[in-house]
């Protein structure tokens, strides 16, 4: 056995939704450094590193000395093998001692633009961009191709043009088959990207094993007189991941990025998107990019300026839009899409809370104390197995409250406003649940609006998600998107 491979083997992890790690994973780059994330806690004197997603990791000495005050680089093999670890299953992120800024010293990146009909943003987007990084527009049947192409011509951008629309995944393939450089960044032309973006982007690809990374995606810079639905989107935008790094998998804290803004290796994208998706075609890509064997990273430090819709009507319109997805990637990835995602004791705890009878607290407790029991004799390894067990526990309880509030305010609104209309229960249950999932979301987001609108907001925000999402199962003649998903609970055991 080699010794990255005795390594490996030195580490017992029991652990949530995790990347893949295909045979063969290329090692990180000498120098490359990782530092606990900021969700990860060190128990046992630092022996064992316990995830905010549930993952526990127990290290042998040796793995632990390598830490330096949360910090890891990677020197050696065993290093490498170690930081892989912590990166893939989500324990920690990649630092630079400095932060990159200059998006010019890239030179192996071809900016890919589709376009219809924007030539005042394509304007706009083209100015922010370095002269020198080469620039493919891709003018997906604007009803007048002359100023597109005259602002192409303006900043030294190629132009592709499609004489009919067939739509944003088309445009990007057709100027991704023009790219002659390893990576290949997606820009929307409403966005405007902030300085460091690209530069910053470009350094996650130094590990070999990431296929696509990307940036933070945020509105407008604020203003005075912004009105109420314009600060609950500058919090609480579908494409705005938030300010914690990840990586990005089906189910995972980040689950998909959006193609507002995205850089790719050229070799991790195959085809590239599905022209046939309409919408969601950016959360297909990055699910089979993950699902080949690549890392997919998120990286709130770079970030991109996005005109979001903030008047009442086409904001609801796009909320519906991006609900109607669900049913097409159902089609394709299953129960990676599934509104909720369920264990045998998860289930029970949910079940027996919305149940509101007198046996609800007892059961619940007598869950929780079994599964403490469980998991404890799983990490006895560690020096507090029932603290720790016993913290997961809550964490998981805590968990699936919360994403039954959501799927009754956001996927299962329908059902549960019938279920209300029979039933005084369903009625609490769907009363608190709006009430508690928008204040404990305020309280997280912080947004710059009163408690009352933020919530006005919010149920609005899932209504009109909840609509998509049932129109398009409806038009799709599947529920698959409306399935939840069962999972038994997730351990690995390995050798210490």
């Amino acid at each position: 056995m080699s010794q990255p491979t005795r390594m490996l083997a030195s580490l017992r992890s029991s652990q949530g939704p995790r990347t893949s790690r295909p045979t063969g994973t290329p090692a990180l780059p000498d120098g490359f450094t990782v530092r606990l994330g900021d969700d990860t806690r060190a128990t046992d004197g630092g022996r064992t590193l316990v995830g905010g997603s549930g993952t526990v990791l127990h290290l042998q000495p040796r793995a632990q000395a390598m830490l330096d005050g949360g910090t890891l680089v990677a020197r050696d093999p065993d290093s490498r093998t170690v930081a892989r670890l912590l990166l893939d299953r989500g324990l920690a992120d990649p630092v630079w001692p400095a932060a990159p800024h200059d998006d010019a010293a890239v030179d192996d990146v071809t900016v890919v633009v589709p376009v219809q009909d924007r030539p005042r943003l394509l304007a706009r987007l083209l100015d922010a961009l370095p002269p020198s990084l080469p620039v493919v527009v891709v003018d997906d049947g604007s009803a007048d191709p002359g100023p597109p192409r005259a602002v192409a011509a303006e900043y030294g951008a190629r132009l592709l043009r499609h004489e009919t629309g067939r739509g944003p995944a088309a445009a990007r393939n057709t100027g991704l088959r023009l790219v002659d450089t390893d990576h290949v960044a997606f820009l929307d032309s409403d966005v405007v990207p902030t300085p460091g973006w690209l530069a910053l982007l470009r350094r996650h690809l130094d590990d070999p094993a990431v296929g696509v990374v990307g940036p933070r995606v945020l509105g407008a810079p604020p203003r005075a007189d912004d009105g109420w639905l314009c600060r609950y989107e500058a919090a609480r935008s579908s494409l705005d991941l938030g300010p914690r790094p990840a990586p990005v998998q089906p189910l995972g804290r980040v689950a998909y990025l959006p193609s507002a803004a995205l850089l790719a290796r050229r070799a991790a994208l195959g085809h590239g998107f599905d022209e046939t998706l309409t919408v969601a075609e950016d959360v297909d890509l990055v699910w089979r990019v993950h699902e080949s064997g690549w890392r997919v990273r998120y990286e709130p430090g770079a970030t991109v300026r996005h005109d979001h819709r903030t008047t009442l009507g086409p904001w609801l319109r796009r909320k519906a839009y991006y609900g109607s997805g669900a049913a097409l990637l159902a089609e394709r990835h299953g129960s990676d899409v599934a509104p909720m995602v369920l264990n045998p004791w998860t289930a029970a705890v949910t079940l027996a809370v919305l149940a509101q009878r007198r046996w609800s607290a007892p059961a619940v407790a007598l869950v929780c104390a079994a599964v403490t029991a469980t998991l404890s004799r799983r990490l006895r390894a560690g020096d507090t197995p029932v603290r720790t067990a016993a913290a997961l526990t809550a964490l998981g309880a805590a968990s699936a409250l919360q994403q039954a509030a959501s799927a009754l305010t956001r996927h299962y609104w329908p059902l549960a406003l019938v279920a209300a209309a029979r039933s005084p229960r369903a009625r609490r249950a769907l009363a608190v649940a709006a009430v508690g999932d928008a204040l404990l979301d305020f309280r997280r987001k912080r947004p710059d609006l009163d408690p009352v609108r933020f919530a006005v907001a919010r149920r609005l925000d899932d209504l009109a998600y909840g609509t998509g999402l049932w129109t398009g199962a409806v038009r799709a003649r599947s529920p698959r998107a409306l399935v939840p998903a069962f999972r038994g609970f997730p351990v690995r055991r390995g050798t210490s």
